[in-house]
């Protein structure tokens, strides 16, 4: 997995041999570790409906055998899916539940079955998933506790991983500066020791950082590279994000055409995998790229952030709501609907009471200050 990736064709033929063993043999005490293995093989690959099912049988066995160390694991697995699903309050409860599972000692032990120490990534996913239920400050919180487990272990991959998904936290709060910081420790540390798939998230991690600060189009080919390096992997569940993330700067620099062709690859990406965690972003990056056309086409782009909208209920992500809430409210200005603006913004603004200091939080309360 380290070398080639999780969801590396031989990752899969390994493991799906120790489950036949395990089957033939009728050996119980190795299924366990093997059905997590074929988890992690299908969650990458963004087989989520499989990697559901998976979760949900490790969570039985763990469940028969009160395992905290198996606990923790099926946790993790269960929680990181439905995240991925875009079940966040879901995803939240299994994540809850296994933080105070970790355990630095057993930490040790399950890196040399999993590759990687799952509280890091545990840590990381309730990170990201604290983001979008609309709690950013516990969101660093829980991503800088990712990154000191990770140190203490000494574990390079398990520290890729870690400096991954804190380069995504950031890359959610709209902090470029330090989504470069960690993109460039990323880069160096899987350069030097042969991460492929950290290679690739940090190159485009890097791209990303770039574009937003200024770089223009520069930006977009180490994106483009990052993201062609991370499929080589076979890592086919990034591809919806990464085209959600490429579509973000298309606003940026100015390429709508190719932007809303992004947006509509991204779409169909996520209804084949079923991934959902980015789902409102893409309408909502839909609706403003239909706004930057040469002639704006405000009626479809409504309809666009209405749908974001909707999608951000449904999943009680907050922090979408609100970022959703702004671009309609935005438009609706333009219009000269002042009054249905703020009564869509204000409540949303209100809701929150940590982040004040993000970007989205702070573009929010500019607006509602204009709207009067």
């Amino acid at each position: 997995m380290a070398a080639r990736g999780w969801a590396a064709p031989e990752v899969e033929q390994t493991y799906g041999r120790a489950r036949a063993l395990c089957t033939q043999l009728g050996e119980t005490s190795q299924l366990f570790p093997t059905l997590w293995g074929l988890w992690r093989f299908y969650q990458s690959r963004g087989v989520l409906p499989t990697a559901r099912d998976l979760g949900e049988q490790l969570m039985r066995l763990a469940e028969r055998t009160a395992d905290p160390i198996r606990l923790l694991e099926a946790h993790s697995a269960l929680g990181q899916t439905l995240f991925q699903l875009g079940a966040y309050t879901a995803a939240w409860q299994h994540l809850e539940q296994g933080i105070a599972l970790i355990d630095s000692i057993a930490q040790r032990a399950l890196v040399l079955r999993h590759g990687n120490a799952p509280g890091v990534v545990f840590l990381s996913f309730a990170a990201l998933t604290l983001w979008c239920l609309g709690y950013p400050a516990q969101a660093v919180q829980r991503s800088q506790e990712a990154l000191a487990l990770a140190q203490a272990l000494d574990h390079p991959f398990s520290l890729a991983a870690a400096q991954h998904y804190a380069a995504f936290l950031y890359r959610h709060r709209h902090e470029p500066l330090e989504v470069q910081t960690f993109a460039g420790a990323l880069l160096t540390l899987a350069t030097a020791q042969g991460f492929p798939l950290y290679v690739g998230y940090g190159t485009y991690w890097r791209g990303w950082a770039g574009a937003m600060q200024g770089e223009g189009e520069a930006g977009l080919m180490p994106m483009r590279q990052g993201l062609a390096a991370v499929l080589a992997t076979g890592q086919t569940l990034a591809r919806p994000f990464c085209l959600v993330v490429l579509a973000e700067v298309a606003v940026q620099v100015g390429q709508i055409e190719e932007g809303l062709r992004l947006v509509a690859e991204a779409l169909a990406a996520f209804e084949t995998s079923g991934r959902g965690d980015l789902l409102a972003e893409a309408y909502r990056l839909q609706g403003v790229l239909l706004l930057h056309q040469a002639v704006a086409d405000a009626v479809q782009a409504e309809a666009c952030f209405q749908q974001a909208l909707t999608i951000a209920r449904r999943q009680q992500a907050r922090s979408w709501e609100l970022r959703v809430a702004t671009s309609l409210a935005r438009l609706w200005q333009q219009q000269g609907k002042r009054a249905e603006a703020r009564a869509l913004l204000l409540p949303i603004y209100d809701w929150f009471t940590e982040g004040f200091d993000t970007a989205d939080l702070q573009d929010a309360r500019a607006l509602l200050e204009a709207l009067g």
